[in-house]
């Protein structure tokens, strides 16, 4: 394939609280991308690779207690190395990434969720990825009672932050929203209440102008 015919790569991200369903749409969104004949790279953060796959264990699942701050700071090196190591050379070989949580899950998490200040959440996380910005962010918005009993029918082990109090999960939820607002052209924010095939026609429908034109 000469380099004029090689595909753009195309950074969609996916953010929403515990349990919104970011998993169910990431993988309907692949099968629909991968149909047209993309390369597709399913990603998470943290876990995206073998450094975050330890940062992973010891930010969600470790028993001792983590200062609000250094958790900020291990996510953060978790996003410098996953980029830098996955994410751009995926969409530089033309590749679409699709990833779960990005820079925006930090700032509703650690800046709004642990009271940090959410201006310098982004910018730490900005300089770990050199300034990589999303085409797409994929916002699925769930009110935390409804996202709680999605948890609590999966019976699964809680994270640390699966695991906070509801007025953490309201200032979360709060904060995806006004970040969404503020850039409203990088967003698109579905009901995550919506039936799963609901939710996957509409983010298709946003996305499909910009696999038409190829993204970056």
């Amino acid at each position: 394939m000469t380099e004029s015919a090689t595909p753009r790569g195309l950074f969609v991200t996916i953010e929403g609280g515990d349990g919104a369903g970011k998993s169910t749409q990431a993988a309907l969104l692949a099968d629909w991308l991968a149909a047209s004949g993309r390369t597709i790279v399913r990603t998470r953060e943290p876990g995206g690779t073998e450094f975050g796959l330890e940062v992973r264990e010891i930010v969600l699942h470790s028993r001792g207690q983590i200062s609000d701050r250094a958790e900020a700071l291990l996510y953060a090196a978790d996003r410098a190395q996953h980029i830098a190591t996955k994410v751009r050379p995926a969409l530089e070989r033309g590749e679409v990434v699709i990833q779960d949580r990005y820079i925006d899950s930090s700032v509703a998490y650690q800046g709004a969720g642990r009271v940090l200040d959410g201006g310098e959440i982004r910018r730490l996380s900005e300089w770990a990825t050199e300034g990589l910005r999303p085409d797409l962010t994929i916002l699925i918005d769930l009110d935390e009672a409804h996202a709680r009993e999605r948890l609590d029918r999966a019976e699964k082990r809680f994270d640390r932050l699966e695991a906070e109090k509801s007025d953490f999960h309201t200032r979360v939820r709060a904060s995806f929203l006004a970040i969404a607002a503020d850039d409203s052209e990088r967003f698109l924010v579905v009901d995550g209440a919506l039936p799963p095939d609901v939710i996957s026609a509409q983010i298709r429908e946003r996305l499909a102008p910009l696999v038409v034109s190829g993204g970056r």
